[in-house]
C-alpha cells in the first residue's frame, strides 16, 4: 500500500520564492515611477560652456548702434529753367559761396519768348496811347457839344421869356408864344440828357483807362519775369557749402526741376543711425548719447526720430552737444551708446547666445556643487549690449550657463564633467 510523502519547510519556501521576488520588483518599479526623477539628462564638457554668476548691480539702460556722419543740411540743386548745359563753372568737391554760379545753360526758346513778350508789350503800349488820344478827342467833342447846347438853351430861354412878356401885352400870337415855350423845354431836356450821358462817358472812360493801365502794368511785370527767367539759366548756389555732387555733362539737356546735384552745408554735422524697431517707442527727441574717439568722449542729442520702419529698423538723427571731434568728415562711422533711461540697481546676467534658443524664457542654473545644471523658468526685462535684466527666476550669487543651447535639445538636466 502506497504512503504520502510530506513536503519539507524548505521545499515550501522555494515554491513561493518567484512570486515574492516578482512582488519586490513590482514595488521597486512603482516607487521609481512615483518618487523618482525622470528628467532627461545630458553629459557636457565644462570647457565647452560659458558659466556666469548672477549678481545685483547697476543696470545701464542704453542701446548701441552705428551712426554715420552727414552734413547738417543737404540742399538739392534743381534748375527752375530747362536748357542745354553750356558751361560747368564749378567741379564736385569745391567750396562755394551763396550766389556763386555753378552751371550755365542756354535756351533759345526762352530768348524767343522774351522777344515776343517785349513786342506784345510795345503793341499794348501803342494801343493804350491811341486809346488815350481817342478818349481825349471824344472828351473835347463832348465838351464842345455841351457848350453849344448850353448856348442854345440859354438863347431859347431868353426868347421864351421875351415872348412871354409880348404875349402878355397881346403883341404876338399865342402860337408863337407856345412854340417858344416848347422849344425852351425841349432844349432843357436835351441839356439834362446830354449832361447825364457825358457824366456816364466820363466814368466809363476812367474805368476803361484804369483797366488798360492795369493790363499794361501786368504786361510790364510779365516782361520783367520773362527776363528774370533768363537770369535763372545761370544755376547758382543757394548756401555756403561744398558742392557734393554735380551730375551734368556739356551739351546735356536739363529739364526744369530735374535734380542735377547737391550742396552740403558743412557749418555743422549730424549723425544718422538705424535702430532696431524694438526701441521705437522709447526713443524720443532730446535723449542723450555718447561715443568715444581716441581718448575722448563726445556727447550727442537726438534731433529727430523718423516714424517709418524699414527692414526692422527706424532712422534717427543726432546732433553734437558741445565739442565735436577734430578733422570730422562726412561718411565717418561712430559707435553710439544711446541712453534710454537712468541707471538702476537690478539683478543682471551677462548677455549670451542662450537667448536665441530660449527667447529669455528659461535658463540652465547650476547647483551648489557645480556638477549639475537644471532648467529653470525666468523672466527677462530690459537689455543692453552687455547685460540682461532678470525680473524673476534668479537670485544673486547663482551661476547660470549663458552659452548656446543648440546641442542640449530637450534635456532638462546637464551633468557637467
Amino acid at each position: 500500500m502506497d504512503r504520502a510523502i510530506e513536503k519539507t519547510k524548505k521545499q515550501r519556501i522555494l515554491k513561493y520564492w518567484p512570486y515574492a521576488a516578482g512582488g519586490v520588483v513590482l514595488l521597486a518599479i512603482v516607487g521609481w515611477l512615483v518618487f523618482g526623477n525622470h528628467a532627461s539628462t545630458l553629459k557636457v564638457d565644462r570647457n565647452e560652456l560659458t558659466i556666469n554668476e548672477v549678481r545685483r548691480d547697476e543696470f545701464k539702460d542704453y542701446v548701441r548702434t552705428n551712426g554715420q556722419v552727414l552734413p547738417i543740411q543737404v540742399v538739392q540743386i534743381s534748375p527752375e529753367e530747362g536748357g542745354i548745359v553750356l558751361e560747368k563753372v564749378v567741379e564736385e568737391g569745391a567750396m562755394v559761396k551763396k550766389g556763386d554760379v555753378i552751371v550755365r545753360l542756354s535756351n533759345s526758346n526762352l530768348d524767343l519768348q522774351i522777344l515776343n513778350a517785349e513786342a506784345e508789350l510795345a503793341e499794348k503800349q501803342n494801343l493804350l496811347r491811341n486809346t488815350q488820344v481817342a478818349m481825349q478827342q471824344d472828351r473835347l467833342n463832348n465838351q464842345t457839344e455841351k457848350a453849344q447846347l448850353d448856348m442854345d438853351t440859354q438863347r431859347k430861354k431868353r426868347a421864351y421869356e421875351q415872348n412871354k412878356r409880348l404875349f402878355a401885352e397881346k403883341l404876338i400870337s399865342r402860337e408863337t408864344y407856345v412854340q417858344s415855350q416848347e422849344d425852351y423845354q425841349l432844349s432843357t431836356k436835351k441839356h439834362s440828357l446830354i449832361s447825364k450821358r457825358l457824366k456816364q462817358d466820363s466814368i466809363y472812360r476812367s474805368v476803361q483807362m484804369d483797366q488798360m493801365e492795369d493790363n499794361l502794368q501786368n504786361m510790364r511785370r510779365n516782361v520783367v519775369m520773362v527776363r528774370q527767367r533768363k537770369d535763372k539759366l545761370e544755376i547758382r548756389s543757394a548756401i555756403d557749402g561744398e558742392l557734393g555732387l554735380l551730375d551734368v555733362e556739356l551739351g546735356q539737356s536739363i529739364q526744369p526741376g530735374q535734380k542735377i546735384g547737391q550742396l552740403n552745408d558743412l557749418s555743422a554735422y549730424k549723425v544718422e543711425a538705424l535702430i532696431d524697431e524694438h526701441y521705437i517707442d522709447r526713443v524720443r527727441q532730446g535723449l542723450t548719447a555718447t561715443f568715444s574717439r581716441g581718448d575722448k568722449t563726445f556727447q550727442l542729442v537726438v534731433r529727430k526720430v523718423y516714424p517709418e520702419v524699414r527692414d526692422g529698423k527706424f532712422r534717427c538723427d543726432f546732433v553734437f552737444k558741445g565739442e565735436r571731434p577734430e578733422n570730422i568728415r562726412t561718411g565717418q562711422t561712430y559707435y553710439i551708446d544711446l541712453e534710454l533711461g537712468q541707471p538702476e540697481q537690478a539683478v543682471i546676467i551677462p548677455r549670451g547666445t542662450f537667448f536665441q534658443s530660449t527667447g529669455g524664457q528659461w535658463i540652465f542654473v547650476l547647483d551648489k556643487s557645480g556638477a549639475k545644471a537644471y532648467r529653470r523658468q525666468i523672466r527677462v526685462g530690459r537689455q543692453n549690449p552687455q547685460f540682461y535684466e532678470i525680473i524673476e527666476g534668479l537670485e544673486p550669487g547663482e551661476r547660470v550657463v549663458t552659452s548656446g543651447y543648440e546641442a542640449f535639445k530637450d534635456n532638462e538636466v546637464l551633468i557637467i564633467k
